[in-house]
């Protein structure tokens, strides 16, 4: 028996268009692109990053304007005292208990951003006087980069309250057409009051000097500006400089006729501070057509608020 010939078995060719693995090749590349991504990124760190929420557009190169001090604004309906409350709105004091609470709650303003604009408004009557409190908060955030939330807010006052431009001489008694407000809705309403009162004729300055010198109650006062006296110069609408950082107060008599029986006076009082603009509208109505409210008690009261607003804001 014959044995065949031992032949070395070959390795089969590979086939065609089927190369190696190259396996071994890719991983340093794959090494040295690691490094050098985790290079880059330890250089490209900018640092501290702005604000989220309010952040200012534009381009990392060029320094955002400071932020507002102002995120949040004041539960406008709790930002008042039941003690103040009762003292500005003295008809709640003869209500039962149950609508004395009410009453002291307030209604709260509709808004469409209640992190940019909130406010309250209050009233109660009584048989001598009607009563309104009005309230109103707003944020100011600006969009410019180049430009700070405070300056935009202190643009947006002064566009807004023009009155706070005027000089101290203006007259304070004017004719208003129902600018006061009429309810608890009254806070969303704030900025139009005021731009009816500043767009609203004079009723004192054209008194003769008789009108003001009576010194007995007028016959009749319907319908007429006789009887009404010029405040004194201290009580005109004025800049005030110790509320905020902008602030000024306005004060406008409305006289019996043109609808109404009595005689209101509104008193406004709007202030800046930093990024947050607050209006206070308070508003008294006599229940007699010869009694004039008082200039100087509602804007003592008005301007007392204000500041313990101004307080709680720690503007």
């Amino acid at each position: 028996m014959q044995r065949k010939a031992y032949a070395p078995r070959r390795e089969a060719a590979p086939a065609r268009g089927i190369r190696p693995r190259a396996s071994m090749v890719y991983v340093p590349v794959l090494v040295a692109g690691l490094l050098a991504a985790l290079a880059t990124g330890c250089t490209d760190d900018s640092g501290a990053k702005g604000p989220a929420g309010d952040a200012k557009p534009g381009s990392g190169t060029q320094a955002a304007a400071q932020p507002g001090k102002y995120r949040t604004l004041l539960e406008p309906c709790g930002s008042v005292g039941r003690s103040t409350l009762r003292d500005l709105l003295p008809g709640v004091t003869g209500l039962p208990e149950t609508q004395q609470r009410k009453a002291l709650r307030g209604s709260a303003a509709s808004t469409f951003d209640t992190d940019r604009r909130v406010g309250c408004g209050w009233r109660a009557d009584s048989p001598d006087a009607s009563h309104t409190l009005s309230l109103d908060f707003e944020r100011v955030v600006s969009y410019d980069p180049a430009v700070s939330d405070s300056d935009r807010a202190q643009e947006v006052f002064l566009k807004k309250y023009p009155t706070a431009l005027r000089p101290a001489s203006t007259p304070s008694g004017t004719a208003g057409t129902g600018s006061a407000t009429a309810g608890p809705a009254g806070a969303n309403e704030t900025a139009q009051t005021i731009r009816t009162e500043e767009t609203s004729p004079s009723s004192t300055s054209s008194q003769s000097p008789s009108d003001s010198s009576s010194s007995g109650p007028p016959e009749s006062t319907e319908g007429t500006d006789e009887g009404l006296e010029s405040d004194p110069a201290d009580l005109e609408p004025r800049i005030l400089d110790d509320l905020g950082d902008a602030a000024f107060i306005n004060d406008t008599l409305t006289p019996a006729g043109a609808g109404s029986t009595a005689q209101r006076r509104t008193v406004s009082v709007a202030f800046r501070t930093s990024n947050v603009i607050v209006t206070v509208v308070y508003t008294e109505q006599s229940g007699r057509i010869t009694s004039v409210p008082d200039s100087k008690e509602l804007q003592d009261k008005a301007r007392s608020l204000a500041g313990k607003l101004a307080g709680k804001l720690g503007g």
